[in-house]
């Protein structure tokens, strides 16, 4: 097996490392107005809000969340209000790592620096960047890049500021829509796609696949 040598690694935040919960999150604040299979739409819709929303120009991502939910309750004929916004909001610094991630970032980071481009704002990334214990060499963020992912803009942000190329960085994400897809059009030719069972894998997009972070050392040589 030929092992990726890669100059950095940059990961996906939130699904990738750390377990992304605003879909349970969801469930407990609409309990209230929703259940069964009535509330599941509502999360997809709510999911699938989410990601249109962040194509359009950039703002605060708790306006992102706010605006996704509005419509997502217009779709589902529920009442919104002020507070579900919030609350979604003030969940993210609370999430954790999945199970499989902080052991082997520790390890892998004591070889190749570690990055993270992540859809988020830079006063709320330093809690989950925290929870994962190992060193990271950059932290891009949305709000610094003034783009979300999957725009292009956020990718050519962090190589800007690693004074790179998309050859030089292996990308690590667990979702084609949001990282992978614009990675591949970029030319990045390292791409790990982690198997969290969120989105199918699509082999057209030349991805090493790997079931958790645990496959990461592995990898590159470790």
């Amino acid at each position: 097996m030929s092992h990726l040598k890669p100059k950095f690694i940059s990961f996906d935040c939130y699904g990738t490392l750390i377990n992304f919960e605003m879909a349970p999150v969801a469930r407990q604040v609409y309990a209230d107005r929703l259940g069964g299979a009535a509330l599941e739409q509502f999360c997809r819709d709510f999911s699938a809000y989410r990601l249109d929303a962040v194509l359009g120009a950039f703002r605060p991502y708790a306006q992102v969340v706010a605006e996704a939910l509005q419509r997502a309750c217009k779709r589902n004929g529920v009442e919104y209000r002020d507070s579900d916004g919030e609350a979604l909001y003030a969940a993210i610094p609370t999430w954790n790592p999945h199970p499989d991630v902080v052991a082997p970032l520790k390890r892998v980071a004591a070889e190749i620096p570690l990055v993270i481009l992540s859809n988020s704002m830079i006063d709320l990334i330093p809690f989950s960047v925290a929870k994962l214990e190992a060193p990271f060499h950059t932290v891009c963020t949305a709000q610094e890049a003034n783009s979300y992912k999957p725009r292009m803009k956020g990718f050519e942000f962090m190589l800007d500021t690693l004074g790179c190329g998309p050859e030089d960085v292996l990308h690590v994400s667990s979702s084609f829509r949001y990282d992978l897809m614009t990675a591949y059009d970029m030319g990045f030719k390292m791409k790990a796609f982690v198997n969290r069972g969120h989105e199918p894998l699509n082999s057209y997009y030349e991805v090493n696949e790997i079931p958790d972070i645990g496959g990461l050392p592995g990898l590159v040589g470790l």
